[in-house]
């Protein structure tokens, strides 16, 4: 596990960013924490190291449930706030966006945890104070050490 506090959106979207560099075809990083905990921020940073341009703004897909972008590879972000159960994720279809050809981000990750696959990086995000996040990452099922050890 890694842990980290970040003091500012920019240093969040920072360690997004540094983390989206290393991360491969197929990955899947769950986001979980309350309201302003921080999630749709590291999601921008994450976005940003894919590759996904700045003329393309990544915002929150809560009330599209998934947004797609174009980076170095197909970048599917999906918000399960606004869902009532994990049987609505399943008639998303949600199977599809965890296998390659792309990276899948989930915010509100803790709500549909039973349909997550074997191998995600949890990130779990917690308010300090107003301007301090405590970001802590782990690994589960067969993440690549690689990824882990060059973050």
């Amino acid at each position: 596990m890694i842990q980290t506090v970040s003091t500012s959106p920019e240093q969040t979207r920072k360690i997004g960013e540094r983390l989206g560099r290393l991360l491969q075809t197929g990955a899947v990083v769950a986001l979980a924490g309350g309201l302003g905990a921080g999630k749709t921020v590291f999601a921008q940073g994450l976005a940003r190291g894919l590759g996904v341009g700045p003329d393309e703004y990544v915002s929150s897909p809560s009330f599209a449930l998934v947004n797609q972008y174009r980076g170095r590879v197909p970048v599917f972000h999906i918000d399960a706030y606004r869902l009532e159960n994990a049987a609505e994720m399943v008639a998303l279809g949600y199977e599809d966006y965890f296998e390659p050809p792309g990276v899948t981000i989930i915010e509100w990750a803790d709500k549909v945890r039973e349909l997550l696959p074997e191998k995600y990086l949890l990130v779990e995000m917690r308010i300090l104070d107003q301007s301090r996040r405590e970001l802590r990452l782990e690994p589960t099922g067969e993440w690549p050490a690689k990824a882990t050890a060059e973050f």
